[in-house]
């Protein structure tokens, strides 16, 4: 089952599902999507897995260091709750557009 064509190229359920796992099990299925040469070249895949990345990076940095302070625990929750819904939109063929975050990937080249 295929959608819309992206840049010349179709999104395949396939590359729906790695862009969902990459949110859900971020920042552990982003570095292995890096590593699999069929994946991080489909555009699709590519332009979430690298949002997912620096999201997972950057979210659990922020959770740890605040963890020290009872905030950290309060701010996991929600941020994973965003993770699912980020991922139920990328399952559904749709680009995510994360602030600051999005911009930064897109700008280094990542997406």
């Amino acid at each position: 089952m295929t959608q819309q064509p992206m840049g010349g190229m179709e999104i395949t359920s396939d590359d729906k599902l790695w862009a969902a796992l990459a949110y859900v099990f971020t920042p552990l299925v982003p570095i292995i999507i890096l590593l699999m040469q069929d994946k991080k070249d489909r555009p699709f895949i590519k332009a979430h897995n690298g949002q997912a990345l620096a999201w997972g990076v950057v979210f659990y940095v922020i959770v740890m260091i605040t963890s020290f302070f009872v905030i950290g625990l309060c701010i996991w929750p929600l941020g994973v709750l965003l993770e699912i819904y980020w991922a139920y939109k990328a399952y559904q063929g749709e680009f995510i557009n994360i602030p600051v975050i999005s911009d930064f990937v897109k700008g280094q080249g990542w997406a």
